[in-house]
């Protein structure tokens, strides 16, 4: 039976799967940095980061901090739960149109 952040992630993998967008899932096994997102995309040239929470919950403190310097650094975060997954795809539609470049930090 999948976590419920694990479902959130399924639905994410989708959109981005569905949108054609280059991803990765890093791996969490101690050695790396800590917070890194969950999921490491590629959107015509865009980086994006995607961190994934199940129910409504919202990224740590040191979660929002990596995600704070990857926006800082002109690239995009975000964090997407189970309330805003909906959205992605159309963020995911308007970074594929030069639309727009940083992300907005989903409540």
């Amino acid at each position: 039976m999948r976590t419920k952040e694990g479902e959130v992630k399924d639905k994410v993998k989708k959109a981005l799967i569905d949108a054609d967008v280059w991803h990765f899932f890093p791996a969490a096994n101690g050695y790396g940095r800590s917070a890194i997102p969950d999921i490491i995309c590629c959107v015509q040239g865009k980086f994006l980061a995607i961190e994934c929470k199940a129910n409504d919950l919202k990224p740590t403190a040191i979660q929002q901090r990596e995600l704070d310097r990857i926006i800082q650094s002109g690239g995009a975060g975000i964090c997407i739960n189970a309330t805003n997954v909906d959205k992605l795809v159309e963020h995911l539609r308007r970074m594929s149109n030069g639309e727009e470049n940083v992300c907005e930090r989903y409540k």
